[in-house]
């Protein structure tokens, strides 16, 4: 998320022409977006990035689900 961000300020920096970003290539935007779309194209893939959030967003859910369940036992008893 952080490189998206970057593109997007150094895209304004360069459209608007403000300071130093005036004179910069748009080269530089579009190498980003490039090593953007590696990143989550294929490398995040690699690493198993991409399923770990699902992964943790279960592991959560089953824990909640768990204890509702020990919770509501407890109370009978």
């Amino acid at each position: 998320m952080p490189i998206i961000l970057l593109i997007l300020a150094l895209g304004l920096l360069k459209y608007f022409e403000v300071w130093k970003f005036a004179e910069m290539s748009w080269w530089w935007c579009g190498g980003l977006m490039i090593v953007a779309f590696i990143w989550f194209e294929y490398i995040e893939k690699i690493f198993g990035l991409d399923k770990k959030k699902a992964h943790d967003e279960d592991r959560e859910r089953r824990e909640a689900r768990r204890k509702a369940t020990f919770d509501q036992q407890n109370r009978r008893k």
